[in-house]
């Protein structure tokens, strides 16, 4: 464990640590563009420089690894301005965009030039142009000249998803990346370059032009796409959920997610969302409030006990939520009919090798650890044969959050149907629940997804992961545990909370009303 001092401070690393690892490490600030701690070094942009005792050049920090007793600065007048000047150099041929730049807000440039940059610039030749709007594939546009050539997407392509369309083409300032001929950016993890790109060169299509970043809150939760369950950061306002990102986390997804992930925050906005429970009796469909519609459904419940009544569940729910609706139809209602809707069967056990996973479920092995706990080991099968002999009268299914990887919905629906009467709870709305058609009642209740409620996930590996609400969407919904309580004929007052409002904002802080109905807020970046 070798140990060097930094501007002043003495640290102690690993053997084989660099020195912007190390200052990462002892929260010293230090300006770079190329080097990503998920990525190769490459020591093209010369900007991380230090000044080290006994060497009389400054020399870059992300390849120069730290030795025993070394003594490292950049505070010193000589490196500040040897990253003023390497910053003008980055900035010669770079577009006065940022009015119109998505990246305006969290740029890596804009960060950069007030911290470190601040100068009088001498160019006084043309800018060098390139190409704008570039589509590189279904997920990414480029502008080649924001680009600063850091390499990262490139390596990014090489190193992680290993699929090499990006390249680095021609020389000197006519310098661009691009994709090789006849090829496309297209794979399973393209966004995460948008997401290490220092400037506003790659944009994401779906987010591009959508919001400006400061007018979004943003907050922790786990992605509930597949059993991988990478930590990610989940970005709203007022008008909805707006993007999904990753979170660093070194024992399940790294620096990475997939872009089948990036697309979870869809079925959770307002939109596609039941906002108040339906209820089909004699004289067709009617609204209620979904507090109402489960108390309501509780008399038919409490006439159905035994193994006249079932309960069919998805993977996509909170161990929390499993434990106290399995709990209790085991306890209250007496029955072990209950039974895991498996999801894409063929490919359940797939996974691409690096994070994409074929269990489309968060929770999956929450799941069955609850059914173990509560002695179930119920198989589809003897619910088809209980449907389909009559022996089963009512169903409640707690149905998918992400209908997306639900291809079979229509024809479970079909089937589950058969029963006298279903409660359907779920938050999505799906166009084949239209036509619910039961020879009794049929309840559909809206519930809420994985933003609204705090639980935990247990993904592939069996690592328990807690995580909080991130704001309301559906101010009605219930969760699993609260549609327990009423289904059980419990009675539970339902707070009703405004829609997206921030569950991590401080007491102290202000909201004022902006132009476009969104708030601003008072976090602030170094502009």
């Amino acid at each position: 464990m070798p140990k060097c001092t930094i501007n002043g401070k003495e640290v102690e690393v690993k053997e084989g640590t660099s020195i912007i690892e190390a200052m990462q490490q002892s929260g010293d600030r230090i300006a770079h563009y190329c080097w990503h701690p998920g990525l190769s070094v490459a020591g093209v942009c010369r900007l991380c420089m230090v000044e080290i005792e006994g060497n009389p050049r400054v020399q870059i920090a992300c390849n120069t690894m730290v030795t025993e007793g070394m003594k490292i600065n950049n505070t010193s007048d000589k490196v500040k301005d040897a990253v003023k000047w390497g910053l003008d150099f980055h900035l010669i041929n770079h577009p006065l965009d940022c009015p119109i730049c998505d990246q305006a807000g969290e740029c890596g440039l804009q960060d950069q030039y007030m911290e470190y940059g601040k100068y009088d610039p001498e160019m006084a030749e043309p800018k060098q142009k390139k190409h704008k709007v570039v589509d590189l594939g279904p997920t990414v546009v480029l502008d080649s000249e924001r680009c600063i050539l850091c390499s990262r997407c490139v390596r990014f392509t090489e190193e992680v998803s290993k699929t090499n369309e990006l390249g680095l083409f021609n020389r000197g300032d006519r310098t661009e990346i691009g994709t090789h001929d006849g090829q496309e950016l297209n794979n399973k993890y393209s966004l995460n370059t948008v997401d290490i790109c220092p400037v506003g060169a790659l944009t994401s299509k779906d987010f591009r032009f959508r919001q400006r970043v400061w007018y979004l809150k943003d907050a922790e939760t786990v992605c509930n796409g597949c059993s991988t369950g990478c930590n990610v950061r989940a970005y709203y306002n007022k008008e909805g959920f707006f993007r999904i990102k990753p979170v660093y986390n070194e024992k399940v997804n790294g620096h990475w997610m997939c872009d089948e992930g990036r697309d979870v925050y869809k079925f959770a906005n307002k939109e596609v969302r039941y906002l108040k429970a339906r209820v089909r009796g004699a004289s067709g469909w009617s609204e209620v409030a979904p507090g109402a519609a489960a108390k309501d459904a509780h008399q038919v419940l409490k006439s159905t006990t035994g193994d006249a009544l079932a309960l069919v569940l998805t993977a996509q729910y909170t161990v929390e939520e499993f434990d106290a609706i399995v709990s209790t139809f085991v306890n209250e209602f007496k029955t072990k009919k209950i039974f895991f809707w498996q999801n894409n069967k063929s490919t359940f056990d797939s996974f691409d090798g690096l994070l994409l996973r074929g269990d489309k479920n968060p929770n999956t092995k929450g799941l069955m650890k609850v059914l173990e706990k509560h002695g179930v080991s119920a198989q589809w099968t003897e619910l088809s044969s209980g449907l389909s002999s009559g022996a089963i009268k009512t169903v409640v299914v707690a149905g998918p959050e992400n209908l997306a990887v639900f291809p079979d919905f229509a024809e479970r629906m079909k089937e589950i149907s058969k029963a006298h009467n279903v409660i359907w709870m779920q938050a999505a709305k799906h166009e084949a629940l239209e036509s619910l058609n039961t020879a009794g009642n049929a309840w559909i209740i809206p519930v809420k997804t994985f933003v609204e409620k705090d639980g935990t996930f247990i993904n592939h590996a069996g690592l328990e992961q807690k995580f909080k609400k991130v704001t309301t969407v559906v101010s009605e919904a219930l969760t699993l545990t609260e549609a327990a309580l009423l289904l059980a004929g419990k009675n539970l007052a339902i707070p009703t909370m405004p829609a997206f409002m921030p569950t991590n904002q401080r007491p102290d802080q202000v909201e004022l009303e902006a132009r476009k109905k969104n708030e601003f807020v008072f976090k602030r970046g170094t502009l």
